[in-house]
């Protein structure tokens, strides 16, 4: 794959694809940006490598990089944290009234054209608490993005501010083919459509995006050319892209051993995390399904999170315990989003990836546990004996 390349220039580009899996609209003023050169050296390398395994386009200038990913299509887990439906709704209104504005506008009468745009689209407006919100948090991804920079004050100051609009950004954000759809539900399939490889681009881009891929879940097809060519594609992803797959009789694990391609962690340090993955095992304790997942009921989990609360009431954060049907909820999100649960018709199951975390709790319930120092020396190393 990088035969033409020095061992150097190598690393350099698979470390570029890294970036631009992470950050697809990579600026020289954002986030990683001091890779924005390295990109350019190397674009005419990146390009192949994208357009070639997994269909992308990629766009490189000297101050950004535009890498035009497929949509996810009906899997909403790769979404935007903190964007609601009204924010995204808000977000394609915002979209469409920055291409008739001035370089410069006042917040004020942006918000004004937005809201104005979502009347003309049949949006009721209400101007409350969380409509202000959703807007806000759509105006807000956009300067995260670099396609608005706060000139004076902010957009979520509650006071006018003077806004620019970065119109080559702006031009470069859409990936959709909006020319071709006729609706927002065509607009979203056009957008999840396979690359010109049709089932090899499909899976491979699902390897690369998703931690889980399970054979179950795939078409038929895209199962069976998958059984055929994962060892290929175990060695594939490594080499292009530094990411490390586990063949198992369900499917393929895709992780990241530096942790940079993952956006959602887990297992982590949060209430809600760590109540997850100690709720797995007993959750997994009843034989599986023919497919290998286990059949779980949203009051099942609520006991096992009752339980846990109530064993270890210091161990948790106090918003979560004093609502558990809350701590429900965000427990089966977490999970869904990494792809061990799935929402069926009569509850949830939890795929057979979930067996890779079987903890246990480091202390007695209703007690707490004193960690104790680790010793300066340790009182055996890796020369000793077994028995010393």
């Amino acid at each position: 794959m990088f035969d033409d390349l020095s061992e150097i220039d190598a690393a350099d580009v698979v470390r570029c694809a890294r970036t631009l899996l992470r950050r697809p609209f990579l600026r020289a003023d954002g986030p990683d940006g001091e890779l924005v050169a390295l990109v350019h050296r190397h674009r005419f390398a990146l390009q192949d490598l994208f357009a070639g395994l997994l269909g992308y386009r990629l766009v490189v200038e000297r101050r950004f990089a535009r890498l035009y990913k497929a949509g996810p299509g009906a899997d909403d887990t790769r979404g935007v944290l903190g964007l609601s439906p009204r924010g995204y709704a808000y977000l394609a209104l915002t979209l469409a009234v920055l291409t008739g504005v001035a370089r410069q506008t006042l917040l004020s009468r942006l918000v004004s054209d937005i809201r104005a745009a979502a009347v003309e689209a049949g949006i009721a407006v209400v101007d409350d608490v969380a409509d202000r919100r959703a807007l806000t948090a759509a105006l807000r991804h956009l300067v995260s993005l670099g396609v608005l920079h706060e000139t004076e004050g902010t957009v979520d100051a509650g006071t006018e501010a003077l806004i620019t609009v970065d119109t080559d950004l702006l031009g470069q954000l859409l990936t959709g083919p909006v020319g071709e759809a006729d609706s927002a539900r065509r607009l979203v399939e056009l957008a999840a459509r396979p690359g010109p490889r049709g089932v090899e681009h499909a899976v491979r881009r699902k390897l690369v995006e998703n931690p889980v891929v399970l054979y179950a879940d795939l078409p038929p097809e895209q199962a069976e050319w998958l059984r055929r060519n994962q060892r290929k594609e175990r060695a594939l992803l490594e080499t292009a892209f530094g990411l490390r797959a586990e063949c198992r009789a369900e499917g393929v694990l895709t992780t990241d051993p530096e942790d940079y391609l993952s956006d959602l962690s887990f297992p982590g340090t949060s209430t809600v995390a760590r109540i997850a993955l100690l709720a797995l095992p007993e959750l997994l304790a009843d034989e599986p399904r023919a497919d290998g997942r286990h059949p779980v009921s949203r009051q099942a989990l609520r006991e096992r999170c009752a339980r846990l609360v109530e064993d270890y009431p210091a161990a948790w954060s106090k918003q979560f315990t004093d609502d558990l049907e809350r701590l429900v909820d965000e427990v089966l999100e977490l999970l869904r989003r990494m792809g061990l649960a799935v929402a069926e018709q009569d509850g949830w199951v939890l795929n057979p990836a979930a067996h890779r975390w079987l903890p246990e709790p480091d202390g007695d319930p209703e007690r707490e546990v004193v960690v104790a120092a680790a010793p300066e020396v340790p009182s055996w190393s890796l020369f000793d004996e077994e028995s010393a």
